[in-house]
């Protein structure tokens, strides 16, 4: 299995649940994090947190949906990592409400929060990738994106579109030496799920953690280069 200690990560909103989740497992693999969000506060907890592990942990306040936010903030991100080895594209967000009266304003900022959000990320973070002629992306999509559900429409077209940028992106790069992941968890309980109130942060043992998803991206990770996850779903295992 291969060793991650002193790798360089970048986790969009890194913050909280499945991010933050994922920042502490790259932390304690000894891997230097980088987390971004839009709420400073926050994003400076986490930060603390990390650093109790050992590690470099810094942070960068933006909104993934505005694409010149995240030029100036990746680009200034990776100049005090030093480098980067790893992205994870988790930020997003989520809103339920059926087709005909879910607000068209709110089903556009789904979509640029979701797909455009993570291209804009993508987009700034390859070329450093490239350069090197290796790295990881992940990116979280979710079983929302395999299977539409009533009053799920935006959700569902967002994530069914990150599933598609993230395999396209994955046969192109591949000669690169850049594995990309698409993942596609089910319910988990994050802090976003519970918010919505499709996850009850009480039933540890019947609903996904965050830390079961961490878990995964880091076996993924651990993989030797000539291997790839190219896509995994989570699933709890209590109907």
């Amino acid at each position: 299995m291969k060793d991650l200690k002193n790798k360089k990560a970048i986790i969009t909103g890194g913050g909280r649940g499945l991010g933050k989740a994922t920042a502490i497992a790259f932390a304690k693999e000894g891997m230097d994090v980088a987390i971004t969000g839009r709420n400073e506060a926050v994003l400076k907890e986490t930060v603390a947190e990390l650093k109790e592990l050992g590690v470099n942990a810094i942070y960068a306040v933006f909104d993934v949906g505005n694409h010149n936010e995240v030029k100036a903030s990746i680009k200034k991100l990776i100049s005090e990592l030093g480098t980067i080895d790893i992205l994870v594209n988790n930020a997003g967000i989520a809103a339920f409400g059926s087709f005909n009266d879910m607000d068209a304003d709110k089903w556009a900022q789904i979509i640029q929060t979701n797909v455009m959000g993570m291209y804009y990320v993508t987009k700034e973070v390859l070329p450093y990738l490239i350069e090197k002629n290796v790295g990881d992306i992940i990116n979280v999509a979710s079983t929302a994106g395999l299977n539409g559900n009533a009053n799920t429409s935006a959700y569902s077209a967002s994530k069914f579109a990150v599933i598609g940028m993230s395999e396209s992106l994955m046969k192109e790069v591949r000669k690169n030496n850049i594995r990309v992941c698409t993942l596609t968890p089910s319910t988990i309980a994050s802090d976003m799920s519970i918010e919505l109130g499709i996850a009850d942060k009480d039933s540890v043992e019947s609903v996904l953690q965050p830390e079961d998803f961490a878990e995964l991206i880091v076996a993924g990770l651990k993989l030797p280069r000539r291997a790839m996850l190219k896509s995994a779903a989570l699933w709890s295992t209590n109907p």
